[in-house]
């Protein structure tokens, strides 16, 4: 069953919510992007299972950074085997707080499954995959 384009639009405002999340510390609206039975899979960053665990590691991790920049594009939606699944890329900008502080830029791409649930499009399984990290010049 092909994804409609209501659909398509609706998973592309989860994925763009997660980076807006993450970059203006609006950790409700992060969580409000994954199903209560998610399983991410960062690689060596982490897993974690649920919404709680993801929300208390990304704080964490950003806490003392100053701004950053979770750009997502190149999404691309489909139905395959019954399951909604989007690949999207992503380039992370993270600047440290200090002045002059070096500014830390990860590339990669998600791969997830999204499920429809009575308060809209989730993520319920994600897959981080790097494709670049290290400092900017």
């Amino acid at each position: 069953m092909p994804v409609s384009a209501e659909d398509e639009r609706e998973i592309c405002g989860v994925l763009l919510r997660y980076a807006t999340g993450i970059d203006t510390r609006d950790w409700p609206l992060f969580r409000s992007c994954f199903s209560p039975d998610l399983e991410a899979d960062y690689g060596t960053f982490g897993g974690w299972h649920g919404p709680r665990e993801i929300v208390e590691y990304m704080e964490g991790a950003h806490r003392h950074l100053g701004a950053t920049m979770h750009r997502i594009t190149n999404i691309v939606i489909e139905s395959r085997n019954g399951e909604v699944i989007a690949r999207s890329y992503v380039d992370a900008i993270l600047t440290e707080a200090t002045q002059g502080g070096r500014t830390h830029r990860a590339a990669g791409f998600y791969d997830d499954t999204l499920i429809r649930t009575s308060d809209g499009w989730k993520i319920s399984r994600r897959r981080f995959t790097m494709v670049k990290a290290g400092l900017d010049d």
